[in-house]
């Protein structure tokens, strides 16, 4: 009888630890670009290029945060900013899809869904979908990350690319199929199924990413914080799917494309080619 007691004390107390686990995660951001950009004389523009390619580089070294419990989070910038935008040589490019500071993406992975509260050019949306299952390959290779021990897991994807290019005002669009790689790095030393940006389904926290040309880093981890921490779902904005919104997305960039060849104005006699991949 004391042992079924005992039993049932100790599966209380470790359903209670499980309700009020939470914890914060600091993640770091990085991107390479392949950047090409020519004075229509058939030599690259270097030293425009070069002050393109520092400032789109430093527009996506971001920092942000991951509050968790075993089953709920949210992931925002930390640093309110706006969207970010680069100006060089009256020249404007500004990456779509990102609202700055404003963004939160809520994942909740008991339901398999997500909600990404975001803006565009002020207009605000709210994503609601279901979370992808990303078909993750385990591996029984480990690394240390800060003092806990982490897993690899990999996965590929096949997906269409874009790249735009503009000269003497008429836009060229390019499509082509690439294969992408996916490693991450999860440890098991907290086992919540989840990550940053929209990355789960591991069984441990993920701590590291590298898809891509995009890398994320986790930099501090603080579980179960004195102060509790609120892990609230967006619901504010206009309610589209993600198929929905990639659409508004390519019309958007499209429209803008458009406005940049209608306002361009060549005082110099020589065309400008803009293409941007990752």
């Amino acid at each position: 009888m004391k042992t079924k007691i005992l039993k049932v004390l100790l599966l209380c107390t470790i359903t209670m630890y499980g309700q009020k686990f939470q914890g914060k995660a600091v993640y770091k951001t990085h991107r390479k670009f392949d950047l090409k950009l020519d004075n229509g004389k058939g030599a690259p523009n270097s030293a425009m290029q070069k002050q393109l390619q520092a400032q789109l580089m430093k527009q996506f070294q971001k920092t942000f945060i991951l509050n968790f419990n075993k089953s709920e989070s949210t992931y925002k910038q930390d640093e309110q900013l706006s969207s970010p935008q680069v100006n060089t040589g009256g020249m404007q490019i500004q990456i779509l899809g990102s609202g700055g500071g404003t963004d939160v993406l809520y994942k909740n992975t008991k339901d398999k869904r997500y909600a990404n509260k975001t803006e565009i050019s002020g207009k605000r949306f709210l994503i609601q979908d279901k979370l992808e299952d990303y078909g993750w390959k385990l591996s029984g290779e480990t690394k240390s990350i800060g003092k806990y021990t982490c897993y690899k897991a990999t996965r590929t994807r096949e997906e269409t690319r874009s790249s735009f290019s503009m000269t003497d005002g008429e836009k060229e669009e390019k499509k082509e199929k690439v294969t992408i790689e996916t490693v991450a790095w999860y440890t098991t030393e907290i086992p919540v199924s989840n990550g940053p940006e929209m990355f789960w389904g591991l069984p441990g926290l993920i701590l590291e990413v590298q898809d891509g040309k995009l890398t994320i880093a986790c930099t501090e981890i603080v579980l179960n914080p004195e102060k509790k921490i609120e892990i609230k779902e967006p619901k504010k904005g206009k309610k589209v799917t993600q198929a929905k919104y990639d659409k508004i997305i390519e019309e958007h960039t499209k429209d803008m494309m458009e406005r940049f060849k209608n306002r361009r104005s060549s005082k110099d006699g020589q065309s400008i080619s803009i293409e941007i991949q990752g």
